[in-house]
């Protein structure tokens, strides 16, 4: 015998009773013996509570609600049953029963009151109309079915509202009817009988109970479960999208995750199962073939070591503490027993081995009550000073990962705190048994969805990362890397185990946000349309306040304004990778400071392009000095501009020329005296000099002009290049006087020891500079171990193309290393 129950979702209309109709005559058809337990449509058990309370406080539109909830059963019986018979016959025996509802409400009006007693008794309408429908459906359908009132079969006590039950009584009961009645039983679910008659009812979850009842009493193969999601997820799909179907688990990982809200299953429906050890299946209506959840004894040793990943949405901690609890006997018995006598239910308990406090976890509407209970029991210890007044922490979450395997494999509690961790989660309070079943923290509520994301990241997809990208800069840079992003994303997938998805844009004008991903395809237009107009500080609190986990912050500008607000990116444990070198090239103390506030949030700052745009410069400089090398000199040239114009300068064409078509090309900036100035070059050496260690500031750099007086004071842009034409041969004999030893120019970047400086040099053919071409840089490290024969990084210093793929490489690495 199998046991089965269909839940409100599952029968909350025709259609989707069509479906279970054809699941029981494949059972059927198949030779299982079965009955079949159904709770209310959808929706109609809070109904009948709502109209229930309107007509105790003497409202008369309880009526209309009446009327709906008679006319939808009608509506059911329209659309289930084309037997004429079978229709009138089910459509008279609603309308008595219906009738007896409608009198019942009408007492409750003139009487203004819904006793707990009287309410059991109006809730039962609900599962007797849905599944005496169902039942006849049945009959329609060549099932040979039979309506079994539940009040019958299951007896409690009188405590109205959450009975309990006689379970003998009740399982002798069960065999009996079950013995005299072959049909399929369609059972009522949540309802049941006190002594003399009188309806009750089971509670939470009663449904399953009913049918968990069943199987104990008929000492059934197997309970299945069915509802509207396929078995016992590995977190709530309603805050972790990748969450997935756990095919097998234990009575005590079911238990553990129904304490601790998955909806699917409710502790009491597991107890009279376990007791018989009677196997339960947890299967989704809408996905009859799906295999869903087992849940028995069986554990698999061999098996993952984390199941689950739960939560409890909002609690409150309170804690007691005082030197007068040290080494003092009897201490939580005297915390406990006063919550015991006040009623109060304990969600979580911990204590550190000092002994100077014990937390423990209520329901936040308790927290007040529980704190006066305690505070009577400790009121002379309190009044002497030795222990303090009761600390309420509410707002607060409790996230618990859950498996009986966590046992026998080391490291799971080091994995839970380093993704936490990593995405900036405090833990308030943790505790863990001493059968390691489960782990449970304490954070911020408005971390929640963070941490189970975090988590199940970790333990699930520890092979499978997603990185949440928020781009400030859609130009040529940022508009280069989306593109990048969008088609490598599909590779990222499958060879790398990593998503990207970019979650916040922004540009001058308008922002756009979407957590479940920007298109890409589409992402100009969306921005276009978007009514958000860009605010630096709302996108960042927006960033912020969605709190997902592996966030990066990406700056494509070089806005000084949005580096400022780098402090509080990082202090909000959001990663930032950035080709703005605004803030890595201002004062050494700030930039001290960011270095420092990333170490300290566990998060990462990346700048690598702020020195060779795509070239690894910075990563090579750190790799060098983490294995132990020391550099004794650095010598660059870190301006793709200035070295395609000096690469170019050989005496064929006017200086100006050469610059004009270097800023039509787009290596220079828009102004190209913010290159020729040798500024930005200056603040790419000061960017290698601090990571070196070398503590230098802007004004520690020297830079040697070459430009002819007048060229940086001129007003416009057209100003400054007639300042180049006028001075033509300025440059010329600059030039000359270099190709007359049989050298070329080339603007070098220097750090030698601590002195950092930057001009034009003329260079031989045994200098490294000598030989570079195009708009590429080139970078000379001479160390210790690269002393004759320095190492060199050369290759494309400037270009949408290369840039941004030095972000979208900082992007993969932050991303793969937020775990």
């Amino acid at each position: 015998m199998k046991v089965l129950k269909f839940g409100g979702s599952s029968v909350a209309q025709p259609d989707r009773i069509r479906g279970i109709v054809n699941i029981l005559k494949g059972y059927y058809a198949s030779g299982d013996h079965f009955t079949v337990v159904f709770s209310a449509f959808g929706g109609v058990t809070d109904g009948l509570i709502e109209m229930s309370a309107l007509a105790a406080r003497g409202d008369d539109r309880y009526g209309q609600l009446f009327q709906e909830f008679a006319d939808r059963h009608q509506a059911a019986i329209n659309d289930l049953l084309s037997d004429d018979r079978l229709r009138e016959e089910t459509a008279g025996q609603m309308r008595r029963s219906h009738e007896v509802l409608k009198n019942l409400l009408y007492g409750i009006f003139l009487v203004r009151e819904a006793s707990p007693r009287t309410m059991d008794y109006v809730l039962s309408f609900g599962e007797r109309s849905s599944s005496y429908i169902i039942t006849q459906c049945l009959q329609q359908a060549g099932v040979p079915a039979e309506f079994l009132d539940a009040r019958r079969i299951i007896k409690t006590d009188k405590t109205f509202g959450n009975a309990k039950v006689s379970f003998d009584k009740s399982y002798d009961k069960i065999r009996e009817h079950y013995r005299e009645h072959p049909k399929v039983q369609v059972v009522t679910g949540f309802i049941a009988s006190a002594k003399g008659g009188l309806t009750t009812t089971l509670g939470r979850g009663g449904s399953d109970y009913t049918a968990s009842l069943l199987a104990a009493g008929l000492d059934a193969s197997s309970i299945e479960i069915w509802t509207d999601v396929s078995g016992v997820l590995t977190a709530d799909p309603r805050r972790v999208k990748k969450a997935f179907t756990i095919p097998q688990m234990t009575y005590a990982e079911a238990m553990e995750m129904s304490h601790f809200g998955a909806k699917v299953i409710y502790p009491p429906t597991l107890m009279p199962a376990l007791q018989k050890r009677i196997p339960l299946y947890i299967k989704n209506t809408f996905e009859p073939e799906f295999p869903g959840t087992k849940v028995s004894e069986e554990s698999d040793k061999n098996g993952v070591a984390v199941r689950g990943i739960s939560s409890i949405n909002d609690v409150a901690l309170c804690t007691v503490s005082g030197t007068g609890m040290f080494g003092v006997p009897g201490i939580a018995g005297r915390i406990f027993g006063s919550l015991a006598r006040a009623g109060i239910n304990v969600i979580l308990i911990t204590q550190g081995s000092s002994e100077h406090a014990i937390s423990f976890a209520v329901q936040p509407a308790a927290a007040d009550q529980a704190k006066a209970a305690v505070e009577d029991a400790f009121a002379f210890e309190i009044e002497r000073g030795v222990v303090n007044r009761i600390k309420v922490e509410r707002d607060l979450s409790v996230v618990a990962i859950i498996g009986e395997n966590m046992r026998y494999q080391p490291g799971i509690s080091g994995r839970l705190f380093r993704a936490l961790g990593k995405n900036g989660i405090n833990a308030v309070a943790i505790a863990q048994g001493s059968s390691e079943l489960n782990v449970s923290v304490v954070i911020s509520r408005e971390d929640e969805t963070k941490a189970l994301n975090s988590l199940h990241e970790a333990f699930f997809l520890s092979d499978y990362k997603t990185a949440h990208l928020f781009i400030i800069g859609v130009g040529l840079i940022g508009g280069t890397l989306l593109k990048q992003i969008e088609q490598q994303n599909e590779y990222l997938r499958e060879r790398r185990g990593m998503e990207v998805k970019v979650v916040g844009l922004a540009n001058s004008r308008k922002m756009l946000f979407d957590a479940e991903g920007i298109d890409l395809g589409s992402w100009k237009e969306d921005l276009e349309a978007s009514d958000l107009t860009t605010d630096l500080p709302v996108f960042v609190g927006r960033m912020r306040d969605l709190n997902l986990s592996n966030s990066i912050f990406v700056d494509n500008t070089a806005d000084g304004k949005i580096a400022s607000f780098y402090e509080a990116i990082l202090d909000d444990s959001i990663s930032v990778s950035t080709p703005n070198k605004i803030a890595t090239s201002s004062g050494y103390l700030q930039y001290q400071r960011l270095k420092n506030i990333a170490d300290k949030r566990g998060v990462q700052f990346r700048y690598e392009t702020n020195v060779g745009a795509g070239l690894p410069v910075i990563s090579t400089l750190r790799d060098l000095i983490d294995s132990g090398d020391r550099i004794n000199k650095i010598e660059g040239v870190l301006s793709g501009s200035l070295s395609y114009i000096f690469n170019n300068f050989d005496g064929s064409r006017p200086f100006a020329d050469i610059v004009r078509e270097a800023k039509e090309k787009g290596f220079t900036e828009p102004d190209p005296r913010v290159d020729l100035s040798g500024k930005d070059v200056a603040r790419k050496i000061l960017i290698l000099g601090r990571e070196t260690g070398v503590p230098l500031d802007p004004e520690n750099v020297s830079v040697e002009g070459f430009l002819p007086e007048g060229a940086m004071e001129a007003e416009s842009v057209d100003d400054f290049f007639r300042v180049l034409e006028e001075n033509a041969d300025h440059f010329t004999k600059m030039q000359k006087e270099a190709a007359s030893e049989g050298k070329v120019l080339r603007m070098i970047a220097s750090l030698d020891d601590e002195e950092a400086t930057v001009g034009i040099q003329a260079v031989g053919s045994d200098n490294p500079f000598y030989t570079l071409s195009g708009s590429d840089n080139m970078i000379v490290f001479t160390t210790d171990r690269y002393r004759t024969r320095p190492l060199v990084v050369r290759g494309p210093g400037a270009g949408a193309e290369v840039t941004a793929a030095g972000v979208f490489a900082e992007i993969i690495q932050i991303g793969s290393s937020q775990s």
